[in-house]
């Protein structure tokens, strides 16, 4: 047998400085599959299968079809609340306009009266349209010799 003895394999180093050192080699067969799984800043990275996390399952679809944007409870406590708002302010209204009637009767009722009490106290002679009445003006002079002031 012709094999090469342990000193024959050791080679000088300062003969070869460049010469690449001996290594084990793996083949291919003797591993196992590799996947590339991202590490934690993105990078794709080599992992036996074996050791690599299962994959991710995936999620059932989701029903897309559309909701209402309140559900029907909130709609209704908000059309109740905003029904209840628009009574109270009809309900206010009708009452601030029957206190104006009511006003508006009282004060052109006392306008009614005072115009008949100044109708009835007037003369006849002012109502029938002649101009006024008759003054009878008495003349005096008073003669003074000096202003008092």
């Amino acid at each position: 047998m012709n094999e090469p003895t342990l000193p024959a394999l050791m080679r000088d180093v300062a003969t070869e400085p460049y010469a690449p050192a001996p290594a084990a080699v793996e083949l291919a067969a003797d591993r196992g599959p590799v996947v590339w799984v991202p590490d934690a800043y993105g990078r794709m990275v080599p992992m036996p299968k074996h050791l690599a996390p299962p994959p991710m399952v995936r999620p059932e679809p989701r029903d897309l079809t559309p909701l209402p944007l309140l559900d029907p409870i909130a709609q209704r406590l908000m059309g109740a609340g905003i029904g209840g708002g628009a009574l109270a302010a009809g309900v206010g209204y009708g009452i601030g306009e029957a206190v104006n009637a009511l006003a508006g009767l009282g004060s052109g009722a006392l306008v009614w009266v005072a115009l008949a009490v100044l109708a009835w106290r007037a003369p006849a002679r002012a109502v029938a349209g002649r101009r006024g009445s008759t003054v009878n003006i008495r003349k005096a002079v008073i003669k003074r010799s000096h202003f008092h002031g």
